[in-house]
């Protein structure tokens, strides 16, 4: 017989004339600790951690292994060196620690950057990309910071951390030629400084629809990079989503 628990949160409850009360209650405060203001330290961990940390969180995905075998879709807090699973609920959100974004549970998944949500699935994501880029020698630097296919970009912002040597005078950001748009390569800033602290905010003024993916890149410009020095860089667009079929 399985234990009597409360329908939302999944807290164990005390039962008539039950002994070591304090069991009980201490593991529906640990369940209670984990979920309020959810925090999932990663939720396409498939494996459990090595070590258990009491009141840390993960997202059961569905090829969950070991501890966390047949529990997809299931949070597992851990407690006591071990595990309590409760089943996420349509709506309940939380932070996914390892991807550093909000996410909803839609019944199905965890939707990181949702905005809204329809009874269907269809839904507006709000979406971002960062990373630090170490700028090559040369006048151009192409980055792993990209837009992704189909989505409405709403701008990038950058920040130098390490400044930029070489002849150039200063640098644009953008990225490559694309048909029907002018000067791409400064697309999201031009005359940017090349000394540690200077930034750009490249926020469009009509947001930009890609339908491919398309890497940021940083060109110099007034000389070259002669190597060397770092950039942080912020991509931030909407997409959507499409209903489900079944």
């Amino acid at each position: 017989m399985s234990e009597p628990v409360t329908q939302r949160c999944g807290l164990p409850l005390l039962q008539p004339a039950q002994a070591q009360k304090h069991v009980t209650v201490n593991e529906a405060l640990m369940r209670l600790d984990g979920l309020v203001n959810l925090v999932l330290q990663s939720a396409s961990l498939a494996a459990p951690p090595t070590a258990v940390t009491d009141g840390m969180c993960f997202a059961v995905p569905a090829a969950g292994s070991g501890a966390w075998a047949g529990k997809g879709g299931q949070i597992a807090i851990g407690t006591n060196g071990g595990w309590a699973f409760v089943a996420a609920q349509a709506g309940q959100r939380a932070w996914i620690a390892d991807q550093g974004c909000h996410a909803l549970w839609d019944g199905k998944a965890w939707v990181g950057g949702v905005q809204t949500l329809g009874l269907f699935g269809g839904a507006m994501i709000a979406g971002m990309a960062e990373g630090q880029v170490e700028v090559k020698a040369g006048t151009i630097t192409v980055t792993d910071v990209v837009i992704p296919p189909n989505v409405m970009v709403i701008g990038a912002t950058a920040r130098v951390v390490e400044t930029i040597p070489g002849s150039a005078t200063s640098w644009q950001l953008g990225h490559a030629s694309l048909s029907g748009v002018s000067s791409p390569q400064q697309r999201f800033g031009q005359g940017l400084g090349l000394d540690k602290g200077s930034y750009g905010m490249g926020l469009l003024g009509t947001p930009a629809s890609f339908y491919a993916a398309m890497p940021l890149r940083l060109t110099a410009a007034g000389g070259s990079f002669a190597g060397g020095g770092k950039v942080r860089l912020s991509l931030h667009w909407l997409e959507l989503r499409v209903p489900a079929a079944t």
